[in-house]
């Protein structure tokens, strides 16, 4: 028998537990003082999740792209749409408002109607130079009309970049430095500056500013994250606690139990701290789920300690027992638990990776607390008063159990078929699931931000950036005509895309620079033709180093030329269309052996990292699955065992895939971690069950459904408390405003509550169907799990 789980090592364990008190209590306080020192290491993310692995070659694409042109996510843009703009009152104050924001350091310049430049021959030199679009220092109805006329009519250059293609609305861009997009420097300058100049410009005009942007949007989307984090450890805590005191009716169970999962939770932080992890919207999950998770070690416990004392009011050997009996099968269910979670170690993706070590360690960790704060909590307080063992008694709850009890009896054919219906109609539901891989859309909807970006989505087609980066394969390669024209080739059937914005390249300030040596005619805006292409380039060259605005679009060699446009929020399947579409026409009109065309961005790699996910979910549930029925394996030594106990357990799993077709919710980053989430929990009960069973049959002198139905009304109570806990625990992710967490909270709560009625309705069922050829020979083995009868503890007490 295995050492580990044989009768000695736990009554070691009990007697280590309950003689050592005070030295215990005292190295939890050192560790939970220790971990809080660890807080302090903790900081919150400021980069998109990248769920790709770093060698991936999505990953190394876009890096190649950041090696020539540096941070692409660096534009914040403010956008207007009202008729009054062009009055001098209003248009002085928007002027104003991008002069002020340019004088931050934080700011790289500031692209705004106010200080517009536009192109002007210089007839001395061979070149441009650019010269301000609003001379006025005093504006007036009449100037700022005749501006208005000549930036919508004769600049076709700010098309899409300054105005809007229907000309009703404007916006200003604001490129921050690139070397603090990625800093906390980011937060504060757009939380503390930013924000409040905005609210203050609307306070004072009246104007509705949108503002958005990658570094804009991932700011906000961040503080939602770290404001939601204290909402749900509030939220869970509150839950569980009623929920807690509404089954034990004992206000001393409940603080106990809070406690505990408090500790639980301030060890969370400190590992994440310790660690050195950033909290993610993923790792931002972990505390409430330790106390999600806690709540149930605390459940079994302490409603197995007052069964103890109801039984013979010993409180020593009561307490003795709950670690003994209690202990080995808690145990293995946070295993198992744990399992669930750490099989995200195993996937490349550092987001997932960094989430599944920390939560499994902290499975562990708020079950070592639960076992040892408990009992020894326990032992220093008087005995349980029969007010606070009456629970034990509810006629609703034994009515709840006499009804499964009655159902496997006498309903078993019921059970089955209806078990295969709902499989059948889950596997119909799962072939309409679809996969998202929206980079915005588990983004809160009642944000103003979220608003925003509908906002520019209607106006200018976009804001989700999208990069395509031309290698020459030659120095100076770009500023070719030949290469130009292909470039502008591509740029028209982008433009035909309704999903994409107009592109922005180095081929804009070549036609801008024709438009200017035309005297700013705008029916010159165009590429030059052969006869015009040696002074015009030559002319677009000199004048382009000194051009802010676009000399990032081509690379110091020449050589390689970056073609920026911005996406609607898309859904996948047109996604991968458009990606395929455009893929077609770069090859056809970029030869391959003469040009290198990589299409990148943030909202690419995105889109590639949750097919990513997708591909691995398979692999990551798989292996938990792979994982606990070698647990199953190694603690019942039966492998029907393991099939039986595996078949409620994966049933669920089924049903909620297909409620999220039927539901219409897709498959994405968030709610690829319900089902390994949900499978992990769910087999505890599978676990408390079996043990129990077990136990009665060795008691019962194998004795089938003697021992079923032992089991079923010893452990129906805590399955159907711990479940319940579990259900609105998970429940409170609902309240969430990222659509993600909330999936996934009712996923879950869905998930957990279908294993139950599948653990307490279909495992007994199945037992009694199949368990009686097993029972002979199989169960005679000693499993490594073993359940310590009362007789056999009473001996090892004496």
């Amino acid at each position: 028998m295995n050492k580990l789980f044989s009768i000695g090592f736990w009554s070691a364990v009990a007697r280590f537990i309950l003689r050592n008190r005070t030295f215990i209590l005292i190295a939890i306080a050192a560790a939970t003082l220790a971990l809080a020192f660890q807080w302090k290491n903790m900081r919150f993310t400021y980069t998109e999740a990248n769920l790709l692995p770093d060698d991936h070659p999505i990953n190394l694409e876009y890096n190649e792209f950041l090696k020539h042109f540096g941070e692409e996510g660096n534009l914040i843009v403010m956008g207007i749409r009202d008729s009054t703009l062009f009055t001098p009152e209003k248009f002085t104050a928007w002027t104003q408002l991008s002069k002020e924001i340019n004088k931050f350091d934080e700011v790289e310049l500031t692209l705004s109607l106010g200080n517009l430049k536009k192109l002007q021959k210089n007839p001395d030199t061979t070149g441009f130079e650019l010269v301000p679009f609003i001379t006025d220092s005093i504006f007036t109805k009449k100037n700022l009309a005749g501006y208005q006329d000549e930036l919508f009519d004769n600049l076709p250059f700010y098309d899409g970049l300054i105005y809007s293609p229907d000309k009703k609305s404007v916006r200003s861009a604001i490129y921050l430095k690139k070397d603090i997009v990625n800093t906390a420097a980011r937060r504060d300058f757009i939380i503390n500056d930013l924000i409040p100049l905005i609210e203050n410009f609307e306070e004072r005009t009246g104007i509705e500013v949108h503002t958005s942007g990658m570094p804009y949007i991932r700011t906000l989307n961040s503080q939602n994250i770290i404001d939601e984090i204290g909402m749900f450890i509030g939220a869970a805590l509150l839950v569980t606690s009623l929920i807690f005191f509404f089954f034990f009716r004992s206000w001393r169970a409940t603080f106990i139990s809070m406690c505990t999962v408090i500790i639980g939770v301030m060890w969370a932080f400190g590992i994440l701290g310790l660690l050195h992890y950033e909290i993610t919207v993923l790792t931002a999950l972990i505390p409430p789920l330790i106390i999600v998770i806690g709540i149930p070690n605390c459940i079994f416990l302490i409603n197995k300690y007052q069964q103890e004392i109801k039984q013979h009011g010993n409180q020593a050997k009561s307490l003795q027992r709950v670690i003994t009996k209690v202990g080995n099968a808690t145990l293995m269910t946070n295993l198992t638990t744990a399992s669930g979670f750490a099989t995200f170690i195993l996937v490349k993706s550092q987001l997932l990776r960094e989430f599944g070590i920390v939560a499994s360690i902290n499975i562990v960790a708020i079950f070592l607390l639960s076992l040892l704060i408990i009992p020894i909590v326990y032992s220093y307080m008087n005995v349980p008063k029969t007010k606070h063992l009456e629970h034990l008694n509810k006629t609703w709850i034994n009515g709840f159990v006499n009804w499964i009890e009655r159902m496997v009896k006498e309903r078993r054919i019921t059970i089955y078929i209806s078990a295969v219906v709902l499989l059948c109609a889950s596997i119909i539901g799962i072939y309409n699931i679809r996969v998202s891989g929206s980079l915005i859309e588990d983004m809160p909807k009642s944000a103003d931000f979220f608003k925003d970006i509908r906002f520019f989505e209607k106006e200018y087609e976009g804001i989700m950036p999208l990069e395509i980066m031309v290698d020459t394969k030659r120095k100076k390669g770009v500023m070719t005509l030949p290469t130009l024209k292909r470039i502008d080739e591509l740029q028209d059937h982008i433009k035909e895309i309704p999903e994409f914005a107009k592109p922005l390249s180095v081929v804009e300030l070549v036609k801008y620079s024709k438009q200017a040596y035309y005297n700013n005619n705008p029916e010159y805006y165009q590429l030059p033709n052969s006869q015009e292409r040696t002074f015009l380039l030559s002319y677009a060259k000199s004048s382009a180093g000194n051009t802010n605005l676009l000399s990032s679009y081509v690379d110091s060699t020449g050589q390689f030329a970056r073609i920026t446009t911005f996406m609607k929020d898309t859904e996948t399947d047109r996604f991968e269309r458009i990606e395929a579409n455009l893929h077609d026409e770069i090859d056809k009109v970029f030869p391959p052996e003469r040009y290198n065309v990589s299409v990148t961005g943030k909202a690419l790699v995105f889109q590639k990292g949750t097919h990513y996910l997708v591909n691995n979910l398979i692999l990551s549930l798989s292996l938990a699955i792979v994982l606990i029925a070698l647990f199953m394996a190694w603690m019942f030594r039966s492998g029907k065992m393991i099939l039986i106990s595996l078949i409620p357990n994966l049933l669920p799993l089924i049903i909620t895939a297909g409620l999220m077709g039927f539901l219409g919710v897709p498959i994405k980053p968030s709610t690829i971690l319900v089902f390994s989430i949900a499978f992990g929990i769910s087999v505890d009960d599978t676990i408390h069950f079996l043990a129990k069973y077990r136990q009665e049959l060795m008691a019962n002198d194998w004795k089938i459904k003697k021992s079923v139905y032992g089991a079923l009304r010893e452990t129906g109570v805590s399955m159907f408390y711990t479940s319940i806990v579990l259900f609105f625990g998970f429940s409170v992710f609902t309240i969430s405003s990222f659509g993600g967490t909330v999936a996934l909270g009712a996923l879950v709560s869905a998930t957990l509550l279908f294993a139950m009625l599948s653990n307490l309705l279909l495992l007994p069922s199945l037992l009694l169907s199949l368990e009686r050829s097993i029972a002979n020979k199989e169960t005679m083995r000693k499993p490594a799990l073993k359940i310590i009868p009362d007789n056999e503890e009473d001996e090892e007490e004496r």
